[in-house]
């Protein structure tokens, strides 16, 4: 089954690794399909930036509230999901010089792989890269099992003749990535824009400095402690072949910087991981659709990012909708997990 294994500037490689699991679909818990309509208004601003590499993320959109303490993102399958005919998940390194990127080197020669967690219908794997752009200073916690030096975790998920990649999070530097399980005849479908989740800053590039990032496996929750203060939980609220949806809880809103950002990259109509934007402004009777590099700001309760027409680029990769934004707190943290076998 494909392996996604970021590589030092950022992008992704694809690699073959043989697993027997057993057939079934994991549906996580249930979730509520109530409209955000009604949410709070969140502050979004562009910074992205033209480029002609397309493994450089150029597209940036920083959403900023002094307020939010919780809100949904939700990776869903695009529009022409059913008329791909050909997928597309190859690096194009066309007009890319990646010579000045930071690298910090590892312990290690080779990418070297180790389950974390593990059960029949899901499993949590973690990597570490011979070198990485950050320093691997964050720790991953499941129970009382401490990882250190890990720059890449992967959560897969069973699905019939086999098991499917679903999240990946990068723990020293903040980046998320989320897709549904692949419709049949199909599988797997590309990963393709990122998001951040927290107090979002730039040194060369957008991320979140985190501490350290627990995993409960009772309630597929990732528990994120800040370098700069505060925390949030990530829940793995539902998952099917339609939709992959997660909640973000803050301990107390994120203020003076932005709380969530998304990274994607944009070349061409023809050649992008996300290519369009729509927002449900405040109080406004209907959508606001523009191109992606056209857009400046906007205040919204609601925000769908992706593409109507099919990139070269990732052409599967799912849309990212931001929804639900709300004031108040919900829930408490993951309770301690049990740690893997080592």
């Amino acid at each position: 089954m494909p392996t996604s294994v970021r590589t030092r500037n950022g992008r992704r490689t694809t690699r073959r690794v043989t697993a027997a699991v057993a057939a079934g679909l994991l549906v996580v818990a249930t979730v509520s399909h109530a409209a955000s309509l009604d949410g709070e208004a969140v502050e979004v601003t562009n910074a992205s930036e033209p480029v002609l590499c397309a493994e450089k993320d150029n597209v940036t959109l920083n959403l900023a509230s002094p307020a939010v303490r919780r809100f949904r993102i939700e990776a869903t399958h695009p529009a022409y999901i059913t008329g791909v005919q050909r997928d597309s998940f190859e690096a194009d390194w066309t007009a890319c010089d990646m010579s000045g990127d930071p690298r910090h080197a590892s312990e290690v020669k080779a990418p070297t792989r180790r389950t974390l967690y593990e059960e029949p219908e899901f499993w949590l794997v973690g990597w570490t890269m011979p070198t990485y752009w950050r320093p691997a200073a964050a720790t991953v916690r499941i129970g009382e099992r401490i990882e250190r030096g890990l720059h890449l975790l992967q959560l897969w998920m069973i699905r019939p003749m086999g098991g499917e990649e679903v999240l990946v999070v990068y723990p020293q530097d903040g980046y998320w990535r989320l897709r549904p399980l692949a419709p049949p005849g199909l599988a797997p479908t590309a990963f393709g824009s990122s998001f951040l989740v927290g107090p979002v800053e730039i040194d060369g590039r957008p991320l979140v400095r985190m501490k350290e990032l627990a995993f409960d496996p009772a309630t597929r929750t990732f528990a994120l402690t800040f370098e700069r203060g505060g925390s949030a939980t990530l829940k793995v609220a539902h998952v099917d072949q339609n939709r992959h949806v997660v909640d973000v809880t803050f301990e107390r809103p994120v203020s003076g910087r932005p709380f969530a950002a998304l990274r994607s990259m944009y070349v061409t109509e023809f050649n992008n991981d996300v290519a369009r934007i729509a927002v449900r402004e405040k109080g406004a009777k209907g959508w606001r659709e523009e191109a992606i590099m056209n857009f400046k700001a906007a205040t919204a309760t609601d925000i769908w990012t992706g593409r109507t027409v099919m990139s070269r680029h990732n052409t599967s990769s799912p849309d990212i909708v931001f929804s639900n934004f709300r004031t108040e707190p919900s829930g408490a943290g993951p309770a301690p997990a049990k740690p893997a076998q080592k």
